[in-house]
C-alpha cells in the first residue's frame, strides 16, 4: 500500500472532534426509535399479502396461507410470512446512499406524522394534566379497563385477531402517553412501573397474535399435501418446505421475529448513539499515524499495526490507534444491537458508511443458495439467489466466534450468524435477550439437520463441533436451559408474571399457563390491576377459539376482575364480564354486585347493562332481595314489648332494597311477594314505621299490573295460586297497618285532652269574668276534643274489626291451597295471627274501655269466642285470662250505672 496517496485531514488538525467527550458534546444523531419504524424494509417479507385461500370462518380477516420466503425467513432482519410487525409510525421507504446514512436513518420519533406540532403539544398538555395526580400512571391508563370491553364488544362477532390487534394499539397509545409522563416524573417513579407493566402486555399481545393466527391456520389444514423435494431442488426450496410442513420451527423463527420487534422498538432508547466521523476510510486514525511515520521515518513507540487488511490485528497481534479500538469497539456493539433487532440490511449500511464494507459482506454471507434456471424452462437466464459457499461462509463464522481474541460483540455478531450458542449468551444480560438466542440457535439447527438429510448440506458444515450438529433443541428445553442460568437477572426476569406467560403461550401449554394464573390468585400479594385484565382477556380469547381451558382457574380469573371492577367503581364494565361466567354462578356474582350498588340513579344503568349483557335480570334481582331480608333475620316468637321498636341501619336497607324489583313492571309480582316477607318480619318486631316505608315503596296500581300481565299473555284463568295469595296478604298486612294508623291517631289524641282552668281564689269581678270566659273556652274545646275522639274511636273499632273479621277465611290465611308449598311462608303468617290479633284485640278493648263503651268491649267477648271465626286460637291462656279479666272490669264498671254485667237494664 501507498502511504503517501490520498492524504487525509490530521488527527491533529480535527482537534477535538475525535475525542469521545467532543462528540458525546456534539448533537447526538439517535437510533430509531420504536414509533419510527425501519426506512429499509427489502427483507421484510410482507404478512401473506399476496394471496387469500381462507375457509369460511371464525378468522376469514386474519388468517392467510403460508407462501413463505426463506432467504426472509432466515434473515436476520426477515420475518416469517405469518407474522406482521406493523410499525407505530408509516414511513415509506427511502433510497439511502451511504454518504449520509446515519442522518436519514435516524430520523425522529415523531418524524413520521404530518404537522406533528398538535400532537407534541397535546402529550404535553395531557402529561401536564396527569401529573397533578397522586398517581398519574394509573390515572392515565384506566382508559384501558372500559376501552378493552369496548374492544372485546365490538369483534364478538367478527374475527378474532382483528380484536387482538385493537388490543395492542389501546396498550401503544397508552404507553406513547405515559412515556411522556415518565420523562417528567423519573424513571423510578410509579408512572414508569404502569408504563413497563403495559409495553410488557403490548409484547404479549403481539406474540400471540402472531403464534395463534399460525396455529389457527395450522388447525384449519388438515389435509395439507407436502411436495417431494427433488434431488435436483436448491437449499431455499428445501427450507421453504421444511417451514410449510414443519410447525416447530415455523413457530420458533415466530417467536425470534417477535423478539427481535421487541428489540426494535427499544432501540430508540439505546444510550450510547452512533456518530462516526470517517466517511470512507476505516481505522482512519491508525493510518494517519503509519503514514506519518513513514514519513519522519522514526521507530514505533507505541506497537501498531503496520498493514490495514481485516485480518491484520489478529494476524499480527499488534493493536489499532486507541480512537480506532474505540471506535470498532463501539461500531460492534451497534452493530450487535441492529442485529439483535433483525436489522440486518441497517447494520450492513453502518459498515459501509464507517468504510468496512468488507465487514458488510460478511454479513451477507447467510442467504440460501437457489438458482431458479435449473427447472424454469425459460430461455431467458434469472439472476442466482444466495449464497453456492455458504457452508464455508458458516465454518468460518463459527470459528470466528470462537476466537477468544476478537471482541465480545464481534463473535457474537458471528456466533448469530453460525448457529454457535456460547457466545452470544456471552453479550445477552436480559430474558428476551436469551430466549432470542436459544431460539435462534434452534432454528439454525433445524435447518441445517434437515439439509442434512435431504443430502445438501455442505461438507463444511460437516465438520462443526459434535454438539452443534448432534443438538436436539425443543421449546421446552430452551426454558430449561434458562431455569439454569448463571444469570441472576435473567433468572430474576425468568419468574416475572408476563415472562411467564409469553414461555407458556409458546410452548402452547395452557394447562401449565392456567396452574400459574391460580397460583397468582391465591398468593398473598395482589396482582396489578392491568395484569389481572390482561389474564382475563387472555382466557376470553382462548375460549373464542374453542381451546380446552381449566373452567375452574377461568372462573376464579374471572370473579378477581369481577371485583376489581367493583372496587374500583367500574360498574358499567361488571355485566358484561359477569355474563362470561357460568349462569348460576354469574346470577349471585352480579346480585352480590348490585348489593353494594346505593346510589338510587345507576341502578336502572346496572340493570340495563345486565339485560344487554344476557343475564337472568329476574332472577338477580330476587336474589339480590332473598339475601338482604334473610340477613340478620329473627325468629317468629312472642315477645314482651309493648313499645315501638326503632328502625335500624340494617332495617333501612331492607327497605331500600326493594327497589331493586320495581325498576321493570314485569318484576312486579314478585316485588309484591318480597314486600311482604320483609313486612311479615317487622310486623313481628313490632317495627311498625319500617313496615310502613316498605308498603309505600310498592305501587298502588301493582295489584292491576299483576291481573293485567296475566291477562295479557292470553289466559282466561285466574292468575297463578302465589300471585293471588301475594296479592291477599297485601291487603291483609295494609289492612292491619290501617288498624295500627288509626290506634296511633286515636292514642295521640286522648292523650291530649284540654286542660281544664283552675280558678284564682277571692277573685276579683274582673277576674271572676276571665274564669267564666276560660271555663267556657275549656267546654268548647272539650266538647270538641270529645267529638273527635268519638270519631277516631269509630275509626278504631272499624279498622280493628277489618282485621279480626278479615273476609273469605280470616286475617293472614291463604284463600287458594294449590300454590306450590312454601313452609316458612306458612310458619310466619301462623305466627303474625298469634303476635297481632291478640295485640290489636286488646288494644281495641282498651280504646272501648277508655271511651266508657263497656258494653261494646263485652260484644268484642262474643266475636272472639265465636265459632265462625275461631279467633280463640291464636290466644295463648295467658292472654285469655287477662283478656278475661279486662271484661271483668267492664262488667263492673256497668253494674255501677245500674246495669247488669252485660250492660241490659236490671228487670225490677
Amino acid at each position: 500500500m501507498d502511504w503517501a496517496q490520498s492524504e487525509l485531514p490530521s488527527p491533529v488538525v480535527r482537534d477535538d472532534e475525535v475525542t469521545v467527550a467532543a462528540r458525546r458534546r456534539r448533537k447526538k444523531v439517535a437510533f430509531p426509535s420504536p414509533g419510527s419504524g425501519s426506512p429499509v424494509m427489502s427483507t421484510v417479507t410482507p404478512a401473506r399479502s399476496l394471496l387469500r385461500h381462507t375457509p369460511a370462518s371464525l378468522y376469514r380477516q386474519a388468517v392467510t396461507p403460508r407462501v413463505p420466503d426463506v432467504s426472509a425467513i432466515l434473515a436476520p432482519g426477515g420475518r416469517t410470512p405469518r407474522y406482521t410487525h406493523t410499525p407505530r409510525t408509516a414511513l415509506s421507504s427511502m433510497n439511502l446512499d451511504d454518504s449520509d446514512w446515519t442522518n436519514s436513518m435516524y430520523t425522529s420519533p415523531v418524524s413520521g406524522l404530518e404537522n406533528t406540532s398538535f400532537f407534541t403539544e397535546d402529550i404535553a398538555n395531557l402529561s401536564s394534566a396527569l401529573l397533578k395526580e397522586d398517581d398519574p400512571g394509573e390515572a392515565a391508563a384506566a382508559s384501558l379497563f372500559p376501552e378493552f370491553l369496548g374492544s372485546f364488544l365490538k369483534h364478538s362477532s367478527s374475527g378474532v385477531f382483528e380484536l387482538l390487534e385493537d388490543y395492542q394499539n389501546l396498550c401503544q397509545d397508552k404507553v406513547d402517553v405515559l412515556q411522556s409522563v415518565v420523562l417528567r416524573a423519573g424513571q423510578n417513579s410509579k408512572t414508569a412501573g404502569v408504563r413497563w407493566l403495559l409495553q410488557q402486555e403490548n409484547c404479549s399481545w403481539r406474540l400471540i397474535t402472531s403464534l395463534y393466527r399460525d396455529r389457527v391456520q395450522l388447525a384449519m389444514e388438515d389435509d395439507m399435501m407436502t411436495d417431494m423435494v427433488a434431488p435436483n431442488e436448491s437449499e431455499k426450496v428445501v427450507v421453504e418446505q421444511l417451514f410449510q410442513r414443519d410447525s416447530v420451527i415455523r413457530q420458533s423463527q415466530l417467536v425470534v421475529d417477535w423478539l427481535e420487534s421487541i428489540a426494535k422498538d427499544q432501540i430508540g432508547d439505546f444510550s450510547d448513539n452512533i456518530e462516526y466521523y470517517a466517511k470512507n476510510v476505516c481505522w482512519e486514525n491508525t493510518l494517519h499515524t503509519l503514514k506519518l511515520r513513514r514519513k519522519s521515518g522514526t521507530a514505533f513507540t507505541v506497537p501498531l499495526v503496520t498493514e490495514l487488511d481485516p485480518d491484520a490485528p489478529l494476524r499480527q497481534q499488534r493493536p489499532l490507534a486507541d480512537l480506532d479500538r474505540e471506535d470498532d469497539a463501539r461500531l460492534l456493539k451497534n452493530l450487535f444491537t441492529l442485529i439483535r433487532a433483525g436489522m440486518t440490511e441497517e447494520a450492513q449500511r453502518l459498515c459501509k458508511r464507517c468504510g468496512q464494507a468488507w465487514r458488510a459482506a460478511t454479513l451477507e454471507g447467510w442467504k440460501l443458495y437457489h438458482d431458479p434456471n435449473m427447472n424454469s424452462g425459460s430461455l431467458e437466464l434469472q439472476p442466482v439467489e444466495g449464497n453456492p459457499q455458504r457452508g464455508i461462509w458458516k465454518a468460518c463464522c463459527w470459528r470466528m466466534a470462537e476466537e477468544e481474541q476478537l471482541n465480545r460483540y464481534e463473535r457474537a455478531i458471528y456466533a448469530s450468524l453460525s448457529g454457535n450458542l456460547k457466545p452470544l449468551l456471552a453479550v445477552c444480560e436480559s430474558w428476551e435477550d436469551c430466549v432470542w438466542a436459544h431460539f435462534r440457535v434452534m432454528v439454525d439447527s433445524l435447518v441445517e439437520k434437515d439439509l442434512m438429510s435431504s443430502g445438501m448440506a455442505h461438507q463444511e458444515v460437516e465438520t462443526l463441533p459434535r454438539e452443534y450438529l448432534e443438538a436436539n433443541w425443543t421449546m421446552e428445553k430452551v426454558f430449561e436451559e434458562l431455569q439454569a442460568s448463571e444469570l441472576k437477572r435473567v433468572l430474576e426476569e425468568t419468574k416475572e408474571h408476563y415472562h411467564v406467560i409469553q414461555k407458556f403461550i409458546i410452548l402452547g401449554d395452557l394447562d401449565s399457563l392456567t396452574d400459574e394464573f391460580a397460583d397468582w390468585l391465591t398468593a398473598s400479594k395482589p396482582l396489578p390491576s392491568h395484569l389481572l385484565r390482561f389474564m382475563t382477556h387472555l382466557l376470553l380469547f382462548f375460549r373464542s377459539l374453542g381451546l380446552a381451558l381449566k373452567e375452574d382457574v377461568c372462573v376464579d380469573v374471572l370473579k378477581a376482575y369481577v371485583s376489581l371492577l367493583i372496587r374500583d367503581q367500574q360498574t358499567d364494565l361488571v355485566a358484561n364480564y359477569v355474563s362470561q361466567l357460568p349462569s348460576e354462578l354469574a346470577t349471585a356474582q352480579y346480585a352480590a354486585f348490585l348489593e353494594t350498588v346505593n346510589q338510587p340513579e345507576i341502578r336502572p344503568r346496572c340493570l340495563q347493562h345486565a339485560t344487554d349483557a344476557g343475564l337472568d335480570v329476574a332472577a338477580i334481582t330476587k336474589l339480590v332481595v332473598e339475601t338482604v331480608r334473610e340477613r340478620d333475620e329473627t325468629e317468629f316468637t312472642h315477645h314482651s314489648q309493648i313499645l315501638e321498636t326503632a328502625t335500624t341501619k340494617e332495617d333501612l336497607r331492607k327497605i331500600d332494597v326493594i327497589d331493586w324489583l320495581l325498576f321493570d313492571p314485569a318484576h312486579r309480582s314478585e316485588a309484591l311477594k318480597q314486600s311482604n316477607a320483609i313486612m311479615r318480619n317487622f310486623l313481628a318486631l313490632q317495627k311498625h314505621d319500617a313496615a310502613k316505608a316498605v308498603f309505600s315503596k310498592v305501587p298502588e296500581d301493582s295489584m292491576k299490573e299483576i291481573y293485567c300481565q296475566w291477562s295479557g299473555v292470553g289466559q282466561s284463568t285466574p292468575p297463578p295460586a302465589e300471585d293471588e295469595n301475594a296479592i291477599r296478604e297485601h291487603l291483609c298486612i295494609r289492612a292491619y297497618l290501617e288498624a295500627h294508623e288509626a290506634f296511633t291517631d286515636w292514642f295521640s289524641h286522648s292523650s291530649s285532652a284540654p286542660q281544664k282552668p283552675a280558678p284564682a281564689p277571692e277573685a276579683k269581678f274582673t277576674e271572676r269574668v276571665a274564669n267564666e270566659m276560660r271555663e267556657k273556652e275549656y267546654q268548647a274545646s272539650l266538647s270538641a276534643w270529645s267529638c273527635r275522639r268519638d270519631v277516631l274511636t269509630e275509626d278504631v273499632k272499624e279498622r280493628i274489626y277489618n282485621v279480626l273479621l278479615f273476609v273469605d277465611g280470616g286475617w293472614m290465611i291463604d284463600n287458594r291451597q294449590d300454590s306450590e308449598p312454601d313452609s316458612e311462608r306458612s310458619h310466619q303468617m301462623a305466627s303474625l295471627r298469634s303476635l297481632c290479633l291478640p295485640r290489636l284485640s286488646f288494644l281495641l278493648l282498651s280504646v272501648l274501655q277508655n271511651s266508657s263503651r263497656h258494653q261494646e268491649a263485652l260484644r268484642l267477648a262474643d266475636i272472639i269466642s265465636s265459632d265462625q271465626h275461631r279467633l280463640y286460637q291464636v290466644f295463648s291462656k295467658e292472654e285469655l285470662r287477662r283478656f278475661l279479666q279486662k271484661l271483668r272490669e267492664s262488667s263492673l264498671a256497668l253494674l255501677d250505672r245500674g246495669l247488669d254485667p252485660l250492660g241490659y237494664e236490671l228487670q225490677p
